[in-house]
């Protein structure tokens, strides 16, 4: 397992840290987020230091989400106050990412809970279908060249 000493969440992960655990297997750890946005709040991160999502595994992000899928059926029928959840993912500093040990975030939900995205009043500006095909044709690019890469 390959830990970074200085990266909170591998000590956590290494026990040298003091965590509310949930769940542990050889690809992943979970546990209780220590600023919850709701009660329930709950942390899915590799057990080995990855500090971004361009340099994550595709078959330990797929156990990340196959257990976040797992822990939000549990808080649904946990004693705890949860109509829904969300599952998130911040990549990078501008996309709210504060521990550079990539993680998913498993968020209980209830109406009222002040907790949400807020959006600038230019992105509620509807684009054109032209403008969305345009943007389309970019992103298909460079997916075809990021799939011919590996």
């Amino acid at each position: 397992m390959i830990l970074d000493p200085d990266c909170i969440f591998c000590q956590i992960i290494s026990g040298q840290a003091e965590s509310s655990l949930i769940y542990k297997d050889d690809l992943v750890t979970a546990f209780l987020d220590n600023q919850p946005i709701n009660a329930g709040h709950v942390l899915v991160a590799p057990n080995k230091h990855i500090p971004d999502l361009a340099q994550l595994d595709g078959a330990i992000g797929k156990h990340m989400f196959i257990v976040g899928q797992q822990i939000a059926r549990a808080l649904r029928r946990a004693d705890l106050r949860c109509e829904g959840v969300n599952l998130f993912l911040a990549d990078g500093t501008v996309a709210g990412q504060s521990v550079f040990h990539i993680h998913l975030h498993i968020i209980p939900r209830y109406s009222g809970d002040g907790f949400g995205f807020r959006r600038s009043s230019a992105s509620l500006r509807k684009p054109s279908r032209a403008e969305l095909d345009s943007i389309g044709n970019i992103v298909r690019a460079s997916l075809n060249r990021e799939v011919e890469l590996r």
